[in-house]
């Protein structure tokens, strides 16, 4: 009889074993993909994202969509180069959306008595489809990045309309004209630093009319393409695989 025996007694129990290993690593990767990206997005994306009185018509629109394709275009590198899965991007915005409503309901909401339609997260998922269906049905990550980096940026406030129009009705408030946003800033009061102190509809670009949002979106749109390049480079190269010679 051996020293030592595998604790494995058949064949389906190793099978077994391996899928339950092969669910614990992808739930890890998972987790690992939530955090990396919900940190990365709060640092770059911040306060435009935390507060409806910040969710605007220029920096809004111009802000969020281009620090936001960065992870989808890592991941959909890795994703369909190694596995052809299509749907890289949404997966990475849906794990993105289930931090971002975690830590508002918990933190914003639940600690600090924020109301939820004053610190809800932007919507990313039809931006996110778009990318994935334009590289399922052109199998190109230059057309994606063209046609798809193009719609991730254009999309982002029609699909986030029907959430922020309400809040951008205006209304008359002590002899003031503001928007119902600004209403919810001015009553719930945070940092009082400078950057904070500001109305929705305070900015420039009027040269172009009073609808800056056009503006602001073809703006991001562009840049939103550079930077899907750029990561879609970083998503290749965290995801080669190499191999060592043997001696």
């Amino acid at each position: 009889m051996s020293a030592s025996q595998s604790a494995v007694r058949s064949r389906a129990e190793a099978v077994k074993v391996s899928r339950t290993f092969d669910y614990l690593i992808i739930w890890t990767l998972f987790m690992v993909l939530i955090g990396g990206y919900h940190i990365h997005f709060m640092l770059t994306g911040g306060d435009w994202d935390f507060w409806s009185d910040w969710k605007d018509r220029r920096l809004w629109v111009t802000v969020v969509p281009i620090v936001s394709i960065t992870f989808p275009a890592a991941v959909q590198a890795m994703a369909w180069s190694r596995y052809r899965l299509p749907f890289g991007a949404t997966l990475c915005v849906l794990g993105l959306l289930l931090g971002e409503w975690i830590n508002r309901y918990l933190n914003f909401w639940g600690w600090t008595y924020f109301p939820v339609n004053f610190v809800f997260p932007s919507n990313l998922v039809p931006g996110a489809i778009l990318l994935d269906v334009v590289l399922m049905l052109s199998g190109s990550f230059t057309l994606t990045a063209v046609l798809g980096g193009m719609a991730w940026g254009l999309v982002f406030y029609p699909g986030n309309w029907p959430i922020i129009a309400p809040l951008h009705i205006p209304i008359e408030y002590n002899g003031m004209m503001f928007t119902l946003a600004d209403l919810q800033g001015y009553h719930y009061v945070r940092t009082g630093t400078p950057e904070y102190i500001r109305m929705v509809e305070k900015g420039t670009l009027r040269t172009f009319g009073k609808d800056v949002a056009p503006v602001s979106a073809f703006f991001s749109a562009f840049v939103s393409i550079l930077i899907y390049f750029l990561w879609h480079f970083f998503g290749n190269w965290f995801s080669q695989t190499r191999f060592v010679q043997s001696t």
